[in-house]
């Protein structure tokens, strides 16, 4: 059987009358972390814990970072032509977030949707090392602007702080739905079957009711969906785990708390701070001593960690 071609971006085109909310909604995604303010304080959180903050905060993060993008109007919005849209999430069916017109006083469909964004938040120190959510939608459930959105997200000082947002991804969502099934059924290393089974009838802004998902035949794993794993975000993944948080690349400090998952002796665990101390102390970089400095505040922190196991 004959592999089927690998999908294609079409994005809008500069004579529809989306095109320009399109282009400055992606400007203001990618400005975001230099707008994004949280008012989410967290100390205390133990070296064990680490990982699951995703699961506590990332609920949190995204309604913030909506917030953000309604703050940053100047950006998306600059000739005031949409003064009565606002981003507005509806977190419980696709796309999770929509720039819509305020429908107080009006009947909703009344409403004029300018685009969707399925928004994902990702925890950089998450335990997986990627981000783990799935992307089930059927392509047909995608209008052309609407994008998929993932956040990467860390404390200001790895272990307390407040959330700091870094560089998102940013995708079309047809391309994103339509890229998934071709691995699924084109580049996936499988003797099972490949087949998916398509909602009909599907149009773009469904009701919460509707069914929109795609399914595969066979799924022993459960894996359809990983996003991650279909190899769409390897660069920005890339890219994305050597952020540094406290001149320290995110993947470093990734491997250095792993340890407290493994259940290692304190002795094994000081050789790692040794080892993650002689990474900063070994570079060459002209704010080296402000930054060990940073690194000796957090791993004292982590010391005193050591000590509640």
């Amino acid at each position: 059987m004959k592999t089927p071609a690998e999908p294609k971006r079409n994005p809008p085109q500069s004579d529809q009358t989306v095109y320009k909310v399109y282009e400055r909604v992606r400007e203001a995604l990618f400005a975001l972390p230099t707008y994004f303010q949280s008012d989410t304080s967290i100390e205390g959180i133990l070296a064990t814990d680490i990982f699951t903050l995703n699961a506590a905060f990332g609920a949190t993060i995204e309604d913030q970072v909506v917030s953000t993008l309604n703050r940053m109007r100047e950006v998306w919005d600059p000739d005031e032509k949409f003064m009565y849209h606002r981003f507005v999430r509806q977190p419980q069916t696709f796309p999770d977030v929509l720039l819509r017109r305020d429908a107080s006083g009006t009947d909703e469909h009344e409403s004029e949707i300018l685009l969707g964004i399925e928004l994902k938040s990702w925890y950089l120190l998450a335990k997986e090392g990627e981000p783990s959510f799935r992307f089930q939608v059927t392509p047909a459930a995608c209008a052309e602007q609407d994008l998929i959105v993932v956040i990467p997200w860390a404390l200001s000082n790895v272990i307390s702080g407040h959330p700091k947002i870094f560089s998102p991804y940013v995708e079309l969502a047809k391309y994103a739905a339509e890229y998934r099934n071709y691995w699924w059924e084109s580049i996936r290393k499988t003797e099972s079957s490949t087949e998916i089974m398509r909602p009909q009838n599907v149009s773009p802004y469904p009701q919460k009711s509707d069914k929109i998902s795609d399914k595969p035949v066979y799924d022993r794993g459960n894996n359809f969906g990983r996003f991650a794993r279909t190899g769409i975000m390897d660069s920005y993944l890339g890219i994305a785990k050597r952020e540094l948080l406290c001149g320290i690349g995110a993947e470093h400090w990734l491997n250095f708390f792993k340890i407290f998952q493994e259940e290692k002796d304190k002795e094994s665990i000081n050789a790692e701070l040794r080892r993650l101390r002689a990474l900063i102390i070994g570079t060459d970089r002209e704010d080296e001593s402000s930054l060990i400095d940073a690194l000796e505040k957090i791993l004292t922190g982590v010391d005193a960690l050591l000590d509640q196991r």
